[in-house]
């Protein structure tokens, strides 16, 4: 017998020993409560968490966060979880995502299959073991330096990081879409989560860990001006945040791309990088 249960603070052993048994498709999910534990008060990184128990173990959970963002990890009971979740969290519903299965069959269960998306992608799953990271010559000869931001770096960050949610994500550039930048990277700011590549005191890459785990980080939101792409610059601020990572004790690092994004899966490969067999699932809709 499976009973459904709305997650609250006590369950989080509960919880991660599940999201454990997929760790590579469930770093939002364990970054989301580790950051903001259960409760659900619309904070950053906060959302509602439904979970399918059998037998006193989570089989299924489905999470609605403040974002709007529903994120599933659900190989049983994915309907009932996915249901559970939206009629609780009295949420609009901005996107999808989690194992790239899942997500499809989400989209039907919520009726969203010819809703507009900006982004509807199946990405290629990487994963690295540290250990094994492939430092690029120019950032192991200092030619580039690999560092966290400045304060006066951040009206140029927004701006990049603007450039990739249209790019990347296919959003319009909207009068918002700055200011909501300007806000992310503050965020990431504050808590140290962004990096910048320097050659010849000039801005030329930016990454960021878009979740995080006292043993793993998952890799976002990279970006290079297109002038200055071709010259290796997003292997070396990527390698350069994981060296950073690297040294407080981070074991492995995650990251998905777009199956036909060959430039970033040459980068990635070309430090280490190897794909895991799984794909990830992200669908963003249209606002």
């Amino acid at each position: 017998m499976v009973n459904l249960k709305t997650l609250q603070p006590g369950d989080e052993v509960l919880l991660e020993n599940f999201l454990l048994q997929h760790t590579d498709t469930t770093m939002f999910l364990r970054s989301n409560w580790r950051e903001a534990g259960l409760l659900d008060e619309g904070a950053r990184f906060q959302g509602t968490y439904v979970a399918a128990i059998a037998d006193a173990t989570i089989v299924a959970v489905a999470a609605h966060y403040w974002n709007n963002m529903v994120v599933v990890q659900a190989p049983v009971y994915l309907a009932e979880v996915v249901q559970a979740v939206i009629a609780q969290s009295n949420r609009v519903i901005s996107g999808i995502a989690g194992p790239a299965a899942q997500v499809k069959a989400t989209k039907q269960i919520l009726g969203l299959a010819n809703r507009p998306t900006q982004l509807n992608e199946s990405e290629i799953l990487f994963s690295l073991a540290l250990e094994d990271l492939q430092i690029p010559p120019a950032l192991a000869l200092q030619q580039v330096q690999c560092r966290l931001p400045h304060a006066d770096e951040l009206d140029l960050l927004s701006e990049w990081c603007a450039a990739f949610n249209v790019e990347a994500l296919g959003k319009s550039a909207t009068p918002d879409l700055l200011p909501a930048c300007r806000h992310e990277i503050e965020a990431r700011q504050a808590t140290a989560r962004h990096w910048v590549l320097v050659a010849k005191d000039t801005l030329v890459a930016y990454t960021a860990f878009n979740a995080r785990l006292p043993d793993i980080v998952q890799i976002g939101g990279v970006w290079t001006p297109p002038a200055l792409r071709g010259k290796g610059y997003a292997k070396s601020v990527v390698a350069g945040s994981l060296l950073d990572a690297k040294s407080q004790g981070v074991k492995r690092a995650i990251l998905f791309t777009n199956r036909e994004n060959y430039a970033a899966q040459a980068a990635y490969r070309g430090i280490g990088f190897r794909p895991t067999g799984e794909e990830f699932g992200l669908v963003i809709f249209k606002e």
